[in-house]
């Protein structure tokens, strides 16, 4: 079965799974699992690169950004003011890397330092200014199906509703809302936050999620890679499912061979 190519803001990738650089243990694990997830976009925290917090000093140079495309984000911010001055930032350390017409910004505004909930008001404050800038606004949302349509509308150019909250890898606790989000969109829905498991990451896709961001759960697993891996495959099965369509479900059984043309006792 052919499948269209996720396009975000006119660029197009092949892959549906977007990855992180936070929480690795090192720089050379980072990149194994990076490479074995199959992803070609890559979120990096510009706040931690520019105050070269620790196990993030040096991985602008750590990543082959000939190979990558970098979605700098805005990441320990709490307001929108802040976040508009990080996003600039992130904008010209992508240029700095290489990347000359990198405009992508991932927009967090988080001033929860429990729950690490998003700041709905602050966001479409932050995301109306920075789309006026010229850049393609990816905002980090809670599963707010009006927040979502009310952002496309400003011209963001995907949606990423969380999953459960960052890191509690507790899954896809805003099923519902996401769903609705998906079927109103219009631009690319990317589930960001809170996947644990490859079967969440499948069932993720397979709801029609357009991709998905998945940091902790890969950096903190035992074997990084190996769950890097397990990500990137769970991500093209679950598409691969909402594509060719599963069958409705039956309250009773439904016999899997036909009863006709066979033979009589």
């Amino acid at each position: 079965m052919t499948d269209q190519p996720l396009t975000i803001a006119g660029r197009t990738f092949r892959s549906r799974l977007m990855t992180g650089t936070g929480k690795y243990r090192d720089f050379a694990t980072m990149n194994q699992a990076i490479a074995a997830s199959g992803c070609e976009i890559i979120t990096v925290a510009v706040r931690r690169v520019q105050s070269q917090a620790a196990g993030h000093g040096g991985l602008g140079e750590a990543i082959d950004w000939q190979k990558y495309w970098m979605l700098p984000n805005t990441a320990g911010c709490s307001n929108a003011e802040d976040a508009v001055r990080v996003a600039r930032l992130g904008r010209e350390m992508a240029k700095i890397l290489g990347q000359e017409d990198n405009n992508f910004v991932k927009l967090e505004v988080i001033p929860d330092s429990r729950y690490l909930l998003p700041d709905p008001i602050d966001t479409c404050k932050a995301a109306e200014q920075l789309i006026k800038e010229g850049f393609a606004v990816l905002p980090y949302i809670n599963a707010d199906p009006l927040l979502a349509k009310r952002l496309e509308e400003m011209g963001c150019v995907t949606v990423m509703p969380l999953g459960s909250p960052i890191g509690s890898g507790q899954g896809l606790n805003n099923r519902a809302n996401i769903q609705i989000i998906i079927e109103q969109a219009k631009v690319p829905v990317v589930v960001d936050a809170g996947i644990g498991a490859p079967s969440e990451a499948c069932a993720a896709m397979e709801m029609g999620a357009d991709a998905l961001l998945i940091n902790s759960a890969i950096a903190l697993a035992q074997d990084p890679i190996g769950m890097a891996q397990a990500m990137g495959l769970a991500t093209t099965a679950g598409r691969l499912a909402y594509l060719s369509g599963r069958i409705p479900i039956k309250p009773i059984g439904s016999a899997s061979s036909p009863l006709t043309g066979t033979i009589g006792g």
